[in-house]
């Protein structure tokens, strides 16, 4: 039998490679940040993968996950000395077009007026999720910019990516008649 080409060996002492070769450790700030976005779109995945995931919303995500793709692929890149570049693939009319569909999902949810808990559908928990992750890979992202150059519009849009999975967590719940966990303070 022939040795599979998915493992290689060249990550076990803890270093993988960037694209262009490049070696780095696991643990370095770029890799936590792509790595996290890799997190990011598997979780998703799952919300995806929930058979009462509506068209549209399927849609928006599978966009997002593409989009994911091309920034995880920047941020394995290193930047030439000197040079400031551009997140691939990322317009400003991507981060506005993630704005509309906050707007147009918060016009359809009944306005809250406290802290909401994850919970309620399953879907929405599972929203929940991504949106706790892609608050970390936001997180990750940030401690990279201050070592290294990274593209403001990427920071922007990963930012608007966790408004839109709050509010798609919250109109699952309304869809499905299932009202908001909000926060009891003792």
């Amino acid at each position: 039998m022939a040795k599979s080409a998915l493992y290689t060996g060249g990550g076990d002492a803890g270093k993988t490679s960037l694209v262009g070769g490049q070696r780095i450790a696991k643990d370095a700030a770029r890799l936590e940040a792509y790595g996290t976005l890799d997190e990011f779109s598997s979780q998703l995945g799952v919300v995806l993968s929930q058979p009462d995931c509506p068209e549209e919303q399927r849609s928006n995500m599978l966009k997002v996950q593409n989009m994911l793709f091309n920034l995880g692929g920047y941020l394995a890149t290193l930047p030439e000395p000197g040079k400031t570049p551009a997140a691939w693939g990322l317009r400003v009319t991507d981060i506005a077009e993630v704005e509309g569909w906050i707007d147009e999902l918060d016009s359809q949810t009944p306005k809250v007026h406290a802290f909401v808990l994850p919970g309620g559908t399953p879907l929405s928990a599972f929203a929940q999720v991504a949106r706790a992750v892609c608050r970390r890979a936001e997180r990750r992202i940030v401690t990279l910019a201050q070592q290294e150059y990274v593209d403001p519009a990427l920071m922007k849009y990963i930012n608007r990516l966790s408004d839109y999975l709050f509010i798609l967590a919250r109109y699952f719940n309304h869809r499905a008649g299932v009202p908001d966990i909000t926060w009891q303070k003792r």
